[in-house]
């Protein structure tokens, strides 16, 4: 629903058309602080439920205008059983002295016209000082954590500041022309059956992110036979656990999903392999640690645009050209910037995301055009643990939204 946008509105007016009956803003108190402004709505068809819910998600992305004193709500209230519902748009507006403004129309049965008519009298509200630079405000992402000491606030632009600086040295070298026997097809294979594995097992997101770094890292530093392959996602998944889980799986489980392909001996002397090549090196930046500070200046936040960014991570997470082209940080920032270009989110990249990221739209375009190129092509592919995982009702179905068409290739 909240991909519904304004340069649709035009085409959908014969489905859903409403008409603007009358604005007007009224003050809640001569003395009050607080003022209050109404535009009324009168619904003209029987769809007035869909009208609602199309409007509603025109509220919510106007949202994004307004500093935190402004609340928007709308509401369908049937006036009289003989008569038709009358739509109820409230603008509420903790800020005193702002000037009374009266909003004049013709009656029209155009949506868009409708739409672009709140659109200017919301900016006509920014003349009395209600919002700051409504065009693209820096918003404070960590103001509601301030009292939470597990958010660290106080040092949390250091922490990944830090990130930044460390996560080149976990980063993953290009290492598949050194492998006699595995190729890039087969990691592939490895890292949708891992998915599996940890949805299956219920474990934290980031194991996950660390499996595949832990994989990769340690496949650039030692050959492998093709039969070893499974056996070093499921002791890397092992070793993730371990560092990530409160309460990891056991060896036995991992050998039991993997069809007793292996026996416990084996499992614990790759997991030993593993660590010694790695020098026991597990606190790596992954792209999750990056993904969960974008997703939160992507504001508004909300489930259904953290659920896309983790899809299009994961997807990345699956491709092999993905990985060793871009860092963590850049993978992380351009999923957000994918999520928010199949969402419609307006604008697509804002200073606030420029900020705490560190890359312009630019930057992130080519990064975020192969992943949404695999969004596309997710539903033909044959490995679709990923497009599965997402499409289930939990992570708002992300998977089965339309790709994001200005970023697939002509």
């Amino acid at each position: 629903m909240t991909n519904n946008h304004a340069s649709d509105s035009a085409s959908t007016s014969s489905r859903c058309p409403y008409t603007l009956s009358g604005a007007e803003t009224e003050r809640h108190d001569a003395c009050s602080d607080t003022n209050v402004m109404y535009l009324n709505w009168e619904n003209q068809t029987t769809k007035a439920s869909r009208c609602s819910r199309r409007a509603q998600a025109y509220i919510n992305r106007t949202k994004e205008l307004f500093t935190s004193n402004v609340g928007l709500g709308i509401s369908l209230t049937p006036l009289d059983h003989d008569k038709p519902p009358r739509f109820r748009l409230g603008v509420h507006v903790e800020q005193p002295r702002c000037r009374r403004k009266k909003l004049k129309t013709r009656t029209q049965n155009s949506e868009l016209y409708h739409i672009n008519t709140v659109v200017r009298f919301l900016r006509k509200m920014a003349t009395c000082g209600i919002t700051k630079n409504p065009k693209d405000p820096i918003v404070n992402i960590d103001a509601a954590d301030v009292d939470n000491e597990l958010a660290a606030v106080e040092y949390v632009e250091d922490i990944y500041k830090f990130y930044k600086l460390a996560e080149d040295d976990a980063r993953v070298r290009d290492y598949m022309d050194s492998q006699p026997e595995i190729n890039s097809k087969m990691r592939e294979i490895l890292v949708d059956w891992l998915v599996e594995v940890h949805e299956k097992f219920k474990m934290m997101p980031e194991s996950l992110y660390l499996t595949v770094n832990v994989v990769d890292r340690f496949l650039s530093m030692r050959n492998i036979s093709r039969r070893e392959l499974q056996l070093v996602g499921i002791s890397s998944m092992l070793i993730a656990c371990k560092y990530e889980e409160i309460r990891a799986p056991k060896v036995s489980d991992f050998i039991a999903i993997s069809d007793n392909a292996y026996i416990r001996e084996q499992v614990l002397l790759m997991e030993k392999a593993i660590l010694g090549k790695l020098e026991w090196y597990l606190t790596v930046p992954t792209a999750y640690v990056f993904l969960v500070r974008y997703a939160k200046a992507s504001v508004p936040a909300d489930q259904e645009m953290e659920s896309m960014a983790f899809f299009f991570a994961e997807l990345g997470l699956m491709n092999y050209s993905t990985i060793i082209r871009y860092c963590p940080s850049k993978l992380a920032a351009a999923a957000v910037y994918a999520a928010r270009c199949t969402l419609h989110k307006t604008p697509l990249w804002n200073k606030t995301l420029n900020l705490h990221t560190g890359y312009s739209e630019d930057q992130l375009m080519e990064c975020a055009k192969f992943l949404v190129q695999f969004h596309s092509g997710a539903a033909e592919n044959k490995l679709k643990a990923v497009l599965q995982k997402y499409s289930n009702p939990d992570r708002a179905a992300v998977a089965l939204f339309p790709p994001a068409r200005n970023l697939i290739p002509a």
